[in-house]
């Protein structure tokens, strides 16, 4: 065992669970939630991966919220004053 995987190693009744095996258990939970690598890749990927992977994925989410942010705007822009205040208080539930 290395001395920082040693070093970092904690005792969870009497099984040792070092750095490393909680990184790569949590990039497997991680693994499972994301999509495209869910669906795409049955096998581990390495944590390494599956967080550029995460990143990437929020960056897509984000833009897309961007995009939709904008679009609803101009619809509320477009749209009667009556349908503009439904609408803006359907969203701020």
């Amino acid at each position: 065992m290395s001395r920082r995987s040693s070093r970092s190693s904690w005792h969870s009744g009497s099984s040792r669970i070092t750095a490393d095996e909680q990184i790569n258990e949590l990039a497997s939970r991680l693994q499972l939630l994301l999509p495209q690598i869910h669906n795409n890749h049955s096998n581990k990927m390495p944590a390494a991966k599956v967080l550029q992977e995460t990143c990437n994925y929020i960056r897509n989410l984000h833009e897309e919220v961007d995009n939709l942010s904008e679009r609803l705007s101009e619809l509320l822009e477009t749209t009667d004053t009556t349908q503009a205040d439904f609408l803006r208080n359907l969203l701020s539930k």
